[in-house]
């Protein structure tokens, strides 16, 4: 069909009337803004960001900020967040950028092609917003409008369907007003072209495909589901008598990496508990109280987990001699990254407590 100008021309209309002009990372397009915006954006809406985005240039203003900060102080700021392995990326990235750029986030498409937790879509996506290049975005909006707009059958995440995406969304792409178009492309699948499509409001159904096949629903072809497998764990909200509760950093990488987390063992029964307590952890362990069981799902399996809640006996200092183990004062919390499922047990305790007070 004859729709590529008639497609950058009627999305970059419906832009200026109905587009998001006022998002913070808009009001500032400066490439470490827009780069950050961009990590955060990836795997999550717009609305969750915000605040995130805001509060982490609070204490980030710059790069550098960035760069010398803590693990631990970039976790704290992105708890909740999820995808954690997209802090660490970024921060990582933030000491390349500190050390072999001069603190000057780069400009050149493989420089910031080969920065962690950078893929080709999100490198065009950074250099496009805040710099105007022309350079081409085929996140998860853009491969919805596209396979809608083509009618493209097959699951977008096939490499054979993916390489077509890309090409049509390099012919797609014009020539000026990059930033305005990346912006307005990514808008159109996350406002209008969304899961749920509204397409009365939608610019393109003069060209659209499945739109005038009457087919929307069937696009994108969803990914071959598979039952995902359900894991077991206890987490031990060990308390001392001060009320501070033990919590073991979890290793660099796999799932929650750098975060700190409750001590986790397979069984709850309590003499079991007892020995692996005074093993593994030095410490004494009073009577034990199994909590209500919660799931929580990954995107690759689901992990139920059991809470069980110990009150420490005696002296606690053995537990110390470890560097990655701290007592954590669930009153006076400390700017630790904690996994979703870790804050919502010690915020069900702290609530418990102050009930109890």
């Amino acid at each position: 069909m004859n729709s590529i100008h008639s497609f950058s021309q009627l999305l970059l209309d419906w832009y200026a009337q109905h587009g998001r002009h006022d998002l913070p990372w808009q009001q500032d397009r400066s490439l470490y803004r827009v780069w950050v915006s961009e990590i955060m954006l990836q795997q999550t809406q717009v609305v969750t960001v915000i605040p995130y985005f805001e509060r982490f240039m609070q204490h980030f203003p710059d790069s550098r900020a960035l760069a010398d900060a803590s693990q631990d102080e970039v976790l704290h700021l992105w708890t909740g967040l999820g995808y954690y392995a997209r802090a660490r990326n970024l921060h990582k990235a933030a000491q390349i950028i500190r050390d072999d750029y001069a603190d000057q986030f780069p400009q050149d498409f493989e420089a910031v092609l080969a920065l962690p937790g950078i893929g080709r879509s999100t490198a065009g996506a950074i250099l496009a917003q805040a710099l105007g290049q022309r350079y081409v975005i085929l996140d998860g909006n853009v491969k919805r409008v596209l396979t809608r707009l083509y009618a493209i059958d097959g699951w977008p995440g096939k490499k054979e369907i993916e390489n077509r995406l890309w090409e049509l969304a390099e012919a797609l792409t014009p020539t000026e007003q990059l930033t305005d178009y990346t912006q307005a492309i990514m808008d159109l699948g996350a406002t209008v072209c969304a899961r749920k499509s509204s397409c009365p409001a939608c610019p393109m159904t003069e060209i659209c495909q499945a739109y005038k096949t009457e087919q929307v629903t069937s696009f994108p072809t969803p990914k071959p589901r598979k039952t995902l497998p359900v894991k077991q764990t206890h987490m031990l909200i060990l308390k001392n008598k001060l009320g501070e509760v033990l919590l073991e950093q979890r290793p660099p990488s796999g799932i929650w990496g750098g975060l700190w987390s409750l001590p986790e063992h397979a069984e709850s029964n309590f003499a079991e508990l007892k020995t692996w307590g005074e093993t593994q952890l030095g410490l004494k362990l009073g009577d034990s109280e199994v909590l209500p069981v919660f799931r929580h799902t990954f995107s690759h399996f689901h992990l139920d987990i059991t809470p069980v809640l110990s009150q420490v006996k005696g002296p606690a200092n053995h537990v110390m001699e470890a560097s990655n183990r701290v007592w954590y004062n669930t009153h006076q919390p400390e700017s630790l990254g904690l996994p979703a499922p870790v804050l919502k047990i010690i915020n069900n305790l702290t609530n418990s407590d102050s009930q109890h007070s």
